[in-house]
């Protein structure tokens, strides 16, 4: 496995643009998103540089003015590391690491750190091993000082070649071999799912960072790892749940992000797994999040990746407590109104009003409408249980009878 990058206590400097995909307000969005992955991976934002072109220059990613202007930043304040928003090709990350003479990432790089730091299970670590290896692949010529030499020219052919040639072989040959390694490991896993028998499968899926892990440990009073950082969870758990006296299976799985890797939406292909074969979702949404809405639509296109966009959803918008909308004065008559500005009351009226009963507003943290959680999820798990098994619906009676039975 390569060495994962160590950003600790590292002062580092981030780097977008704005093209016409992607105005000022979105990147500004994006890079506020790469500074908390850059917090979670160990390292200290000092500056962030931006600027507006067409499209990314091919050789350096920006501009030669604005690349003299990040070298002379990061020369006087002692940047230990530069990272980009977008992914760099192999040839745009060996220039840059030419001029700037310091470490080069990129938002994929910075992203398969945090998962080398967060896996802990085997399989999780050979998940993130093969990701890293096939990111590292096209980008072994800039990796070794030892092969700077390879030009063209008189007196510069020889062994060089070779060398690469062989390193080349040899990551190839341990991609394969973690290939293999994982096919054996999903098949394990395909068992102990075909062994879990006829339980309805719960599967909760959301954003990094929505709450999944912290509503998991209060409805299964287990307790899966949970912290205000990107990426806390990356092994899926699975655990046994019983409403009233309804089980059914609940699994945690990986946070989405927008811009994942292509390599790590591959790699935890068996992860995802949980979530193909869940009879019901559980969509995590952190409500309190400006761009909510968004982390919404990059969840949907994930599903949709792997197929699972229309299975049986309730949406949960999580962390009401920390809901707090902007507040327009009553003299201020130049400000329009918009989404920012919406209390959870006008937020039930906009298009949250056609999910209708399949949407649900809890604080996870602070347990608050949880018993209003518990009773749906009950109401959907009964309704796939008792479509699967007719003849023992009786067992299972509706949520507010089960009470009126227990007093």
């Amino acid at each position: 496995m390569i060495e994962k990058t160590d950003l600790s206590y590292e002062r580092t400097v981030l780097v977008g643009i704005v093209t016409k995909d992607q105005d000022q307000e979105k990147l500004e969005e994006y890079l506020d998103e790469l500074e908390f992955l850059t917090y979670t991976a160990g390292g200290e934002v000092i500056k962030t540089f931006s600027q507006r072109l067409d499209r990314p220059d091919p050789k350096t990613f920006i501009g030669s003015g604005k690349m003299n202007d990040v070298k002379e930043f990061a020369d006087e304040n002692d940047i230990g590391a530069v990272i980009f928003d977008d992914e760099l090709s192999p040839a745009q990350q060996k220039n840059i690491e030419k001029i700037l003479k310091c470490k080069i990432l990129d938002r994929t790089g910075l992203i398969l750190d945090i998962f080398a730091q967060r896996a802990k299970t085997s399989y999780a670590r050979t998940q993130v091993e093969l990701a890293q290896y096939e990111y590292l692949l096209p980008r072994l010529a800039g990796m070794w000082t030892h092969l700077e030499r390879q030009r063209g020219g008189i007196g510069m052919r020889g062994p060089g070649e070779t060398e690469i040639e062989t390193d080349r072989r040899i990551v190839r040959d341990k991609i394969s071999l973690l290939k293999k390694k994982l096919e054996t490991i999903d098949r394990q896993m395909e068992v102990q799912r075909g062994n879990r028998g006829q339980l309805v499968r719960v599967a909760l899926v959301g954003y990094t960072n929505v709450g999944k892990s912290t509503l998991m440990n209060v409805i299964s009073k287990s307790e899966v790892f949970a912290e205000n950082k990107l990426f806390a969870t990356l092994d899926t758990t699975v655990r046994k749940v019983v409403i009233r006296n309804l089980p059914f299976l609940l699994s945690d799985t990986v946070g989405f992000i927008r811009k994942l890797p292509t390599q790590l939406v591959e790699s935890f292909k068996s992860t995802l797994d949980e979530v193909r074969e869940a009879d019901l979702l559980l969509h995590v949404v952190d409500i309190s999040h400006p761009n909510f809405e968004d982390h919404i639509d990059s969840v949907n296109q994930i599903l949709t990746e792997i197929k699972t966009l229309g299975k049986p959803t309730i949406m949960v918008f999580n962390k009401i407590d920390a809901h707090e909308p902007e507040v327009i004065e009553e003299d201020d008559l130049i400000t329009e109104k918009t989404s920012a500005h919406y209390t959870l009351k006008e937020w039930k009226k906009t298009w949250m009003n056609k999910v209708g009963d399949n949407a649900i507003f809890i604080s996870a943290l602070n347990k608050e409408n949880m018993e209003d959680f518990r009773k749906k999820v009950y109401e959907a798990v009964r309704q796939i249980h008792i479509t699967r098994f007719p003849y023992n619906n009786f067992l299972y009676p509706e949520y507010d009878k089960y009470g009126e039975q227990k007093e």
